[in-house]
């Protein structure tokens, strides 16, 4: 895996994040058009690490989300 040293400039919280410190993720949509690859990183700590996944995967991870019972 490689780090890069400039992140995306836009992050986008998670329909399911809320503002009581609760689970938040956030990913970057601009990074994705430009890339094909989508960063999902912890919003409570955003400069802590951050996973890339290809749009197949998020797409599942967003459909499994959705089907939960949260």
């Amino acid at each position: 895996m490689t780090k890069t040293n400039s992140p995306p400039t836009r992050w986008v919280k998670s329909s399911y994040s809320v503002d009581n410190g609760g689970a938040c993720i956030e990913w970057a949509p601009e990074h994705v058009s430009a890339s094909g690859v989508v960063p999902v990183r912890d919003s409570k700590r955003p400069s802590g690490p951050v996973l890339r996944v290809s749009t197949d995967a998020f797409a599942g991870l967003v459909s499994l989300a959705r089907s939960a019972d949260l």
